[in-house]
């Protein structure tokens, strides 16, 4: 079986060094590069040790790996670094895995433009778990119908900057696109004061932040004598890295195109 060679971008970071622990749980994965941001002190250090695992002989370095380095990059950054990555990987040739979430439509719109060259795989969650929940919301919207209120409740530990979350976002949109409605129109982000009474068209999107919670989701269909509530809750973020691995397994010998986790595990 032929070795993937991946490049972590973001290594010195949480998911960073989540992700090159799970890539030394498959014997056909391997990390060739490991990038973080110039001036970080972390730089020069191995990569493994600084993950806690035995020497990768691959230094922290603070730029993006040249063509031929490695097969696949997956990159957990900020929307900034991203966009600039992967222009880098659709000259470089490399396939890409992005995490990276608070993305703004002009940065898609980028990473649309290089996916018609190189495959990305595009994922705000990469939970194999999560994957099946939008799956579930989808088709709960779809079969409940109109006469369901939905709403999607989210908590994240303090750190976190972007709200709501790129996962919380996304599970409004499958939620809006298996009851058929345009999110743009219908999503509801926040209520204070008199706002009326809540309209049956909306898809109400809840923040909470607060100490170290890696990511809980929660998803409400609310009708008249009953609710449905869809959890899921994630207590390591080993979670996200083992799909981001399974995802950049997975673009190997894909064509160009922009994918999600649905697309790694078939259930598009």
């Amino acid at each position: 079986m032929a070795t993937t060679r991946i490049a972590v971008i973001g290594a010195a970071g949480r998911m960073g060094r989540a992700i090159i622990r799970a890539v030394g749980e498959i014997p056909s994965a391997q990390v060739t590069a490991a990038v973080e941001r110039p001036g970080a002190a972390e730089l020069g250090q191995d990569a493994g040790t600084l993950a806690g695992l035995p020497p990768l002989g691959v230094t922290l370095q603070p730029q993006v790996p040249g063509a031929g380095a490695a097969d696949v990059w997956i990159d957990f950054s900020a929307p900034a670094s991203t966009v600039a990555n992967v222009q880098a990987a659709r000259a470089a040739g490399a396939r890409m895995v992005i995490g990276t979430t608070g993305l703004s439509s002009a940065d898609r719109q980028v990473i649309v433009e290089a996916a018609a060259a190189v495959p990305v795989v595009l994922a705000p969650n990469t939970s194999l778990g999560v994957t099946v929940l939008l799956k579930l919301v989808a088709d709960a919207a779809r079969a409940l119908g109109p006469d369901y209120d939905i709403e999607v409740v989210e908590t994240h530990h303090r750190m976190k900057r972007d709200a709501p979350s790129g996962t919380a976002l996304r599970l409004a949109e499958a939620a809006a696109e298996g009851a058929g409605r345009d999110l743009a129109e219908t999503a509801r982000y926040a209520r204070h004061g008199d706002v009326g009474p809540r309209t049956s068209e909306e898809i109400g999107i809840q923040t909470l932040r607060g100490g170290d919670v890696v990511g809980d989701h929660t998803v409400f269909f609310l009708g008249l004598g009953e609710r449905i509530e869809i959890t899921h809750r994630a207590s390591s973020r080993d979670t996200f890295a083992r799909g981001a691995v399974r995802a950049a397994l997975w673009l190997a010998g894909r064509g160009p195109g922009l994918y999600d986790m649905r697309d790694v595990l078939g259930l598009v």
